[in-house]
């Protein structure tokens, strides 16, 4: 009997590994459709303040907790909740980081140099000290180290979706969920949720403040926008002082994007530095643990350094604005569904158990983001 292809077995288990993707995939392409629809419908009374990243996360942590906790095992629920479970994986890897691509081509290098460097001052002082304080305040309250790096990078930088890219480096490290990938995911639940809460508030507070504190149209459309955690909440907040606060909060805001590819970068380098020190072999190891030792992570994410690419590319001037529209409305796609997926993982009422300290963890950042953001900007941009 001849014998058989070499490659036939593993051609076979792809196939296999491909089709078990596909009814978690089905399940994440439809739930973006009928979440985006949705946020559409809520965009009227939300002001556009409620991003549908986060709306999709509720709607896969309340689908994840409901099959999780309140369903049979061995039911057909129970079956379905298996089948999806790896497309739903999948989707929450590698779905968000082609997201975190594709935001680069809403950044341009030349509209955030546009700013001077007074602007460009204002935005890396907030970003640096929002960052450093909140991981500080992190660690005084004892709150869980992935939790406090995704909470001041969604805070410092840009909401839902700094959180998202954020939660692609801390994968990495086997020590950054506590409990494991389920504690991670309950990690982002929690940033996101402090994200949306203490954003909203923003959106009401700010506007107001920058009148009682006689800020001019610039000022204030710089305070909103170096301190005002999503692009959405920076929009509503600065609409309602005037159209000169709007587009000077925009492109402040897009100048805090362009910080998320260096920040991501210096915390996936630290992790990869960590873990090869961890796997470090011991001297008197066996020889055969040395090579799984030596196989290190990149330093740099591949999917930070297409962000930088995207970009460079937006920032030639040579896309169509087709192309770049195009691009936006992707990117939101590609992020609702690795929310939702991601929220399919999302433990509900552990969550609740343990919500105090971010709680108060997300009030003290605002405090210092909002604070630190008003100081640089009455001493840098007067």
């Amino acid at each position: 009997m001849p014998a058989a292809h070499p490659t036939t077995a593993p051609t076979a288990s792809t196939a296999r590994a491909t089709h078990g993707l596909v009814p978690g995939l089905a399940l994440a392409a439809a739930a973006t459709v009928v979440l985006l629809g949705v946020a559409r419908l809520l965009a009227p009374v939300t002001g556009g303040a409620l991003s549908p990243l986060v709306l999709a996360l509720v709607a896969g942590a309340v689908l994840g907790s409901v099959l999780g906790r309140f369903v049979p095992r061995g039911g057909r629920a129970a079956r379905f909740a298996e089948r999806v479970g790896p497309g739903t994986d999948r989707t929450a890897r590698t779905v968000l980081r082609a997201g975190v691509v594709l935001l680069g081509l809403q950044l341009s290098i030349p509209d955030v140099l546009a700013l001077g460097w007074r602007g460009i001052a204002v935005v890396v002082v907030t970003v640096a000290g929002t960052f450093a304080a909140v991981l500080g305040l992190g660690r005084l309250l004892r709150v869980p180290r992935a939790t406090s790096l995704l909470v001041a990078t969604g805070f410092s930088i840009c909401g839902a979706a700094a959180v998202s890219a954020m939660t692609s480096v801390l994968e990495r490290d086997p020590r950054a969920g506590g409990a494991g990938p389920a504690r991670l995911r309950d990690d982002v639940a929690a940033a996101l949720a402090l994200v949306t809460v203490y954003g909203t508030v923003a959106i009401f507070v700010l506007p107001w403040l920058a009148g009682v504190l006689g800020l001019t149209d610039h000022q204030a459309g710089l305070w909103i926008g170096a301190s005002v955690q999503e692009v959405a909440q920076v929009v509503a907040a600065a609409g309602t002082v005037s159209a000169a606060a709007l587009a000077t909060a925009t492109v402040t805001k897009l100048a805090r994007v362009v910080l998320l590819a260096p920040l991501v970068a210096g915390a996936g380098a630290l992790l990869s530095r960590r873990a090869a020190l961890t796997a470090a072999p011991a001297d008197d190891a066996p020889d055969d643990a040395a090579p799984a030792a030596g196989r290190r992570a990149p330093l740099v994410p591949g999917f930070v350094l297409g962000f930088l690419a995207a970009v460079l590319v937006r920032s030639t001037g040579l896309l169509p604005d087709v192309v770049t529209d195009t691009a936006q409305q992707l990117t939101t796609i590609l992020f609702v569904a690795a929310m939702f997926a991601l929220g399919t993982g999302v433990d509900v009422p552990r969550l609740a158990r343990t919500a105090r300290r971010p709680l108060l963890l997300g009030a003290l950042g605002t405090v210092v983001v909002t604070g630190l953001a008003l100081a640089a900007v009455l001493l840098l941009a007067p």
